[in-house]
């Protein structure tokens, strides 16, 4: 990439609920020389918003303002000139691809923070030689959807390599503690997922390993009958789990951090991860099990759909700073070796971020963007997994407040 491109970074739909939000966190967390600007297509909205930005931090370089359509030409002449380009505009099923498109064929970093696995999948598929051969690293889901869950993992396998020179048997992701609500543009998101796509191919998407570079192991489930009937599954050290929403976006990007680290080499390769949501009984996990289920079922009927849309918050939309002041998101994470030793020590992780998701989303957004330019990561062109980023990213994310804590419980 040339050294001369105008930008360091950005972000591109920053009028949003996540572009304002991302904003907020490159205008007071990053370098203060940084060159930046502000994208999208209402140059009155992002003048308020540089306008935000310039009260926050006078003391910095102010960003740029570059107004640009969703169109080939325009994505692509403004991608030119940039070194990182953050999309924060979704669905990404519908406006998410000229500007995966733009980046790939430009040889310019990209991240975003979808959580739509068949939007992933589909860009892989299109653009990933492309990127290898432009020298593009592309990160997609590194917000709340799927970076705390894929670096939790990473944590817990290279915890148990570093200490035992073996792979990892399972990993155990818990949501331990989730205190928000949804913005506009997340309850957008799962909306038109189902107006586009049917079961069928919403179903495929959820084929294990179905985006990793290389075929995954042929682990057979630990998870019992009763957990998949009922979604009850109680593990040592997490307590009493339940079905979690966020898996069917989790999953998938664990798996392709699993292909794209070494696999069998470094994962492992009987490796096998699940996620869930802490319960406070039976009853809870229960009862969340199937209102998730019937939730889902009565979502993909279009009438409920449009009548659910009328209710909630619109796109661009979310909850206030003075009602998210008390959210909060909390990880907790347990690993066993794939050791012959009966009941070895089990590594755990937790990961914490006082304050709400679309923040941590913006947080996660701009540290990977600084991570990307300043860490010299050892990583070619493609269509990489926040786990890619490793420790490096890690530690800044830890520095700027989603705080990790290791340790091993001894049997």
């Amino acid at each position: 990439m040339s050294a001369s491109r105008q930008y360091d970074i950005v972000v591109f739909g920053a009028t949003g609920y996540t572009g304002k939000l991302t904003a907020e966190h490159i205008t007071t967390k990053l370098p203060t020389d940084l060159k930046w600007a502000l994208a999208g297509r209402s140059e009155s909205k992002l003048e308020a918003v540089a306008a935000e930005c310039a009260a926050l931090n006078p003391d910095r370089v102010q960003p740029a303002i570059e107004v640009c359509n969703l169109e080939d030409v325009e994505l692509s002449a403004l991608a030119k000139k940039t070194k990182i380009f953050i999309s924060t505009v979704g669905p990404y099923c519908i406006y998410g691809e000229p500007a995966f498109k733009a980046c790939a064929e430009n040889g310019t970093h990209y991240l975003d923070v979808t959580g739509e696995v068949l939007f992933v999948k589909n860009m892989i598929e299109k653009y990933e030689k492309t990127a290898q051969a432009t020298g593009a690293i592309m990160v997609p889901q590194i917000g709340i959807d799927s970076a705390p869950a894929d670096l939790v993992t990473w944590t817990l396998v290279n915890m148990i390599r570093n200490r035992f020179s073996a792979p990892t048997a399972e990993a155990i992701v818990s949501v331990h503690d989730i205190t928000a609500k949804p913005s506009g543009g997340t309850l957008n998101t799962i909306f038109t997922l189902f107006d586009n796509y049917s079961f069928k191919e919403l179903e495929a998407a959820q084929v294990p390993y179905t985006i990793s570079p290389i075929p995954g192991p042929k682990t057979r489930d630990p998870n019992s009958m009763v957990t998949k009937i009922f979604g009850v599954r109680v593990v040592p050290d997490l307590g009493i789990l339940t079905t979690s929403m966020g898996r069917v976006s989790d999953i998938p990007i664990v798996q392709r951090s699993w292909g794209l680290l070494g696999g069998a080499d470094f994962y492992g390769p009987n490796f096998w991860f699940s996620e869930f949501l802490k319960s406070r009984n039976y009853l809870t996990a229960i009862t969340t099990h199937f209102t998730l289920m019937f939730g889902g079922l009565m979502i993909a009927i279009p009438f409920v759909r449009k009548m659910t849309r009328s209710y909630v918050y619109k796109p661009g939309d979310g909850p206030t700073k003075e009602e998210s002041k008390n959210d909060r998101v909390e990880y907790r994470g347990i690993a066993t070796p794939d050791v012959k030793t009966p009941k070895p020590p089990r590594a755990f992780c937790t990961a914490r971020y006082e304050g709400s998701l679309y923040d941590f989303t913006g947080l996660s957004l701009s540290q990977a963007a600084i991570s990307i330019l300043l860490d010299n990561h050892k990583l070619s062109g493609g269509i990489y997994t926040p786990a890619c980023l490793g420790k490096k990213f890690i530690d800044r994310l830890d520095g700027a407040g989603f705080k990790f804590e290791t340790k091993f419980f001894e049997n």
